[in-house]
């Protein structure tokens, strides 16, 4: 039966084609619609579209464009059962440029919101429903203010909206409620339970942060762990209510969302495939570069699809980690200006740096020399107010070494830093005076 059907459909195919060259259009129109129902109940659906095109452009030609508006509706069916939204909703937009041309303007306007809110629904499978929305606004202006506010269509994209803004189910048991009076057929009844399926995945994923600290200062990593839970998924995805088949949950994005003084070091790569029913842990090395008044981390946004076909993105709330300035850290060293020898006086310098990011506040300096390296001229105890990232202080002391021998020369700092903690730190550095 389906090899006899086949090839009823190819000799109607030919049959059209002959009529076309003839330029008998209209015979020519009701072969290819012919040939495309017959490839529809074979589920032959490329080739079905194809041939509902065909008949729409015959159609076309005769400026029938009620039959044509018609035609490229069972084309948009035929892509749907394909599962192809994208080769549907360039359909449906194509037809939008046509309704236009419709005599009644009921018809206009019915058609106008029908093929926009159709486009929607695609749009919205491909994880791009602002672009549906924006087809909307423009057929806004040309339909009867009154008939767009009360049509059931409207209120059906109000509802999508709604529902995830809201982050609220009652809205899609609405929908499901109203189904009769959108009047889709069978293949946009099933396009919009696609939408209502991935509705339910987005409200019913869920994440959590976990830093693995409390706080951080802006020389450390901030290690991020995101918990990623899809565990509720499993009754929604095998609910035969949305007639989908599934096999596969993957995330092929990852954008994460910082303040100024952030940057991402890690992330997980993708594509990346997830075990619908776990819980999957997810790391992110953050890496800050100064401090600011409310750093964040977040939202991440997740782009993710079931099956490779319908996509939706996926958004996380923000986390605000604690940042406080780094801890400052002095350098210090000793230098020798001239060799020392014994009984002879020589120069000695003492460097004091600081290199961190830290400001070192009341900075206290006091070295100490063995018994046998005698000071005499210079100062071993300095203060100052503040040391700053990258300014040091230097000064020299002028010592007689009394006897040969190893010793070591001791620096003690103390100071405050930006957040008011006492530091203080001991140098020691060995000194030989040779024979």
């Amino acid at each position: 039966m389906g090899k006899d059907q086949r090839e009823q459909a190819e000799k109607q195919i030919l049959k059209a084609d002959q009529l076309f060259k003839a330029r008998q259009f209209k015979k020519a129109g009701k072969n290819y619609h012919l040939a495309g129902n017959i490839l529809l109940k074979l589920e032959e659906f490329e080739e079905a579209r194809n041939s509902f095109i065909n008949a729409a452009k015959m159609f076309m030609e005769l400026e029938r464009y009620d039959t044509t508006i018609e035609l490229f509706r069972q084309s948009g069916e035929a892509c749907i059962y394909a599962d192809e939204f994208l080769a549907a909703n360039e359909v449906y937009k194509e037809v939008l440029e046509y309704v236009p041309k419709l005599k009644n303007e009921g018809e206009r306007s019915y058609n106008s919101i029908l093929f926009s809110v159709l486009s929607y629904l695609c749009s919205f499978l491909k994880g791009n429903p602002e672009e549906g929305l924006e087809n909307i606004k423009k057929i806004q202006r040309k339909v009867d203010k009154d008939f767009f506010k009360e049509s059931s269509l409207i209120q059906l994209v109000s509802e999508i909206t709604l529902s995830l803004r809201d982050k609220q189910i009652k809205y899609i048991d609405k929908i499901k409620e109203n189904m009769t009076h959108y009047k889709f057929r069978d293949a946009e009844v099933k396009l919009l339970k696609y939408v209502l399926l991935l509705i339910n995945v987005q409200l019913l994923t869920n994440s959590t942060f976990k830093l693995d600290k409390d706080q951080y200062n802006t020389n450390e990593l901030i290690n991020l762990t995101l918990n990623f839970d899809i565990t509720g998924l499993s009754t929604i995805l095998n609910d035969p209510y949305y007639q989908f088949e599934y096999s596969e949950f993957n995330i092929n994005k990852i954008t994460v969302n910082l303040s100024d003084n952030l940057t991402t070091s890690k992330k997980p790569q993708v594509p990346l495939t997830l075990d619908v029913g776990n819980v999957s842990s997810l790391e992110f090395i953050i890496k800050p570069h100064f401090q600011i008044e409310n750093p964040f981390i977040g939202p991440i946004l997740f782009t993710c699809d079931l099956d490779k076909n319908l996509i939706f993105t996926y958004e996380t709330q923000s986390v605000v980690p604690q940042l406080v300035s780094p801890p400052a850290t002095l350098l210090a060293s000793i230098k020798n200006l001239r060799p020392p020898l014994i009984d002879q006086t020589f120069p000695l310098e003492i460097l004091i740096e600081n290199q961190s990011e830290g400001e070192a506040l009341d900075v206290d300096i006091d070295v100490e020399f063995p018994e046998n390296l005698k000071v005499m001229r210079g100062t071993t105890k300095k203060q100052i107010y503040s040391l700053r990232t990258n300014e040091d202080l230097k000064w020299e002391i002028n010592l007689k070494p009394l006897e040969a021998g190893d010793y070591i020369i001791k620096v003690y700092i103390k100071f405050v830093d930006p957040d008011q903690n006492k530091i203080e730190e001991a140098k020691e550095f060995p000194f030989s005076i040779k024979l």
